[in-house]
């Protein structure tokens, strides 16, 4: 394909008879400007999300015309609204505006003369801290995972429990109380501080995003760093860790003065436990560390207790 934005004539033909052959899941997405002026200002707990249809509640017709037979209740809340209708072709991430119109079968669609891919967002930033998974100690297999601060959650203080939103902390609670009880038993959650961050993350929606390319792999979120642990968070299905794998981890920490622009840590870290949420579709990943020399364990007790190391 080529580099423009929008496709040609030719593209958008091939595009339109592979949604009419198969079933294609697509995600709606209001549009902001389709809004009534009384949704302009919207609470935390009414954001609408990206609502994902399966392919088989997809029929496109020969016209053009998208059909969505029954379709969540999520998405009939779109109706007579513009929606973004996203869906991938070839593994590359595509789009495209419509009005959502109710017919006797269900909601319906028209796709339009343009359809326009999904640009590559790069967005590069400069964190205090990240890491990165670099080594497998079994296998001896090098890796490669870089691993980003979770934007909610402030690392290098003591969890609070009002970080998880009003609206989840029942949810969260049902998971923190059978988390506590697994810990009892198998006696490996240390003081469980890290035990809010992890119910958080596994209690709050997060509507899958239609990339620029399909299948690109996920950068998992920290969600917590101590002088003995490191928690992750990630969707199950890229969660390549197993109970008991020992890894080689980086700590990346900046340093803003001086000649050195990093102090990097490094420790081997066995998967201590793997926590997942109610439906299965999110994972926390827990590495104790096994390995850590003792400069640098000063200096992490020290970062996360604000306290002497003695």
């Amino acid at each position: 394909m080529m580099e423009q934005k929008s496709l040609s004539g030719i593209e958008r033909s091939l595009v339109v008879q592979y949604l009419t052959d198969g079933n294609v899941p697509v995600t709606l997405t209001p549009v902001e400007d389709s809004l009534g002026s009384d949704e302009i200002i919207r609470s935390l707990t009414s954001q609408i999300f990206p609502v994902a249809i399966k392919g088989d509640k997809v029929q496109v017709s020969n016209k053009g015309e998208i059909l969505l037979e029954d379709p969540p209740a999520a998405a009939r809340r779109f109706l007579n609204k513009t929606v973004k209708v996203e869906f991938y072709f070839n593994r590359v991430g595509l789009y495209f505006h419509s009005k959502v119109q109710e017919n006797d079968d269900g909601l319906a669609l028209s796709i339009p003369p343009v359809i326009d891919r999904i640009l590559e967002t790069v967005e590069e930033k400069n964190y205090d801290f990240s890491a990165l998974i670099y080594f497998e100690c079994k296998t001896k297999k090098e890796l490669n995972i870089r691993c980003v601060p979770d934007e909610s959650v402030e690392l290098f203080v003591r969890p609070a429990w009002k970080i998880i939103p009003l609206e989840n902390q029942k949810s969260a609670k049902q998971l923190l109380e059978q988390f506590v009880e697994d810990a009892k038993v198998e006696k490996n959650a240390g003081n469980g501080i890290q035990l809010v961050p992890v119910c958080k993350y596994l209690t709050e929606p997060k509507p899958e995003r239609v990339e620029a390319m399909q299948d690109r792999p996920e950068e998992p979120s920290i969600l917590f760093v101590d002088h003995e642990r490191l928690v992750l968070g990630m969707t199950s299905k890229a969660c390549t860790f197993f109970k008991g794998e020992e890894y080689g981890i980086k700590l990346i920490f900046s340093i803003k003065k001086g000649p050195v622009l990093t102090r990097d840590i490094f420790v081997t870290g066995d998967v201590n436990k793997i926590y997942r949420s109610t439906d299965g579709t999110l994972s926390c990943v827990d590495f104790k560390y096994t390995t850590m020399q003792e400069e640098d364990l000063r200096f992490l007790y020290e970062k996360a207790t604000s306290t002497l190391f003695i």
